[in-house]
């Protein structure tokens, strides 16, 4: 097997919520030989459970639960401030499927069976947004209203504080800040994203998702336009 380790990510902690008790100790002992430290639960209760002494860095969540289901617990968890990503299992893989997942609040969707490396890999991928990047003289902070957003570190901060962001969403800020005042279609935000297998949709689902972070008033978007016929883009400003 080989050795998918990588400092600063490989040793985070992952929450593993299923109710197959054969794929859940699959997961933990494919996740433990590649440097993680994963806590498991058999259910959305036993997740709460674990979530109330300790705070993950992702979770990999089945879907089709017995009881709360993993969209259910989701919602929750998104409506709590949760902001670590959330990688939803299913056994239904179809595109409609995961673009529900999206709207839940999910950072990503793998439909069973899948192959323990493609987690690994995707993990890897959402774990990396939140790892504080190399600064770079062509990252500027780019200013929405009273908010600001640092490329560079991904972070989202106000008059309050910093307002938590999914990596999804991070990810999509990133990529429309990169480019400012530059349209980009959804096909080029759905590879920016690793998008492209899901569709177009997903990434007007994220988008949804991010306005209701940045814009005064979502319905009246200031900063994040949509150009009709050819997909979305960034306005900084006051």
């Amino acid at each position: 097997m080989p050795d998918m380790r990588d400092d600063g990510i490989s040793d985070a902690h992952i929450l593993v919520v299923d109710d197959d008790v054969r794929l859940r100790r699959l997961l933990r002992r494919y996740l433990v030989e590649n440097g993680f430290r994963v806590t498991a639960a058999a259910s959305a209760a036993e997740a709460r459970q674990a979530l109330g002494f300790m705070l993950p860095d992702a979770v990999v969540l089945d879907v089709t639960m017995p009881g709360e289901d993993g969209l259910q617990l989701t919602r929750a968890l998104r409506g709590q401030g949760l902001d670590i990503p959330i990688l939803l299992l299913t056994a239904r893989g179809e595109a409609e499927d995961r673009i529900t997942g999206l709207e839940a609040g999910a950072d990503d969707y793998l439909g069973k069976p899948f192959e323990p490396r493609e987690l690994l890999l995707r993990l890897k991928a959402h774990l990396r947004r939140l790892t504080p990047a190399v600064p770079s003289e062509n990252l500027r902070v780019v200013r929405l209203g009273l908010l600001e957003f640092d490329p560079a570190r991904g972070l989202l901060a106000g008059e309050n504080g910093t307002v938590h962001l999914t990596g999804g969403e991070s990810a999509l800020l990133a990529a429309l800040s990169r480019r400012p005042n530059e349209v980009l279609s959804r096909e080029e935000i759905a590879e920016e994203l690793d998008m492209t297998e899901i569709g177009e949709r997903a990434v007007d689902v994220q988008v949804t998702r991010l306005r209701r972070r940045i814009e005064p008033d979502p319905r009246e978007p200031r900063y994040l336009h949509t150009i009709r016929g050819k997909g979305y883009v960034l306005k900084p400003g006051v």
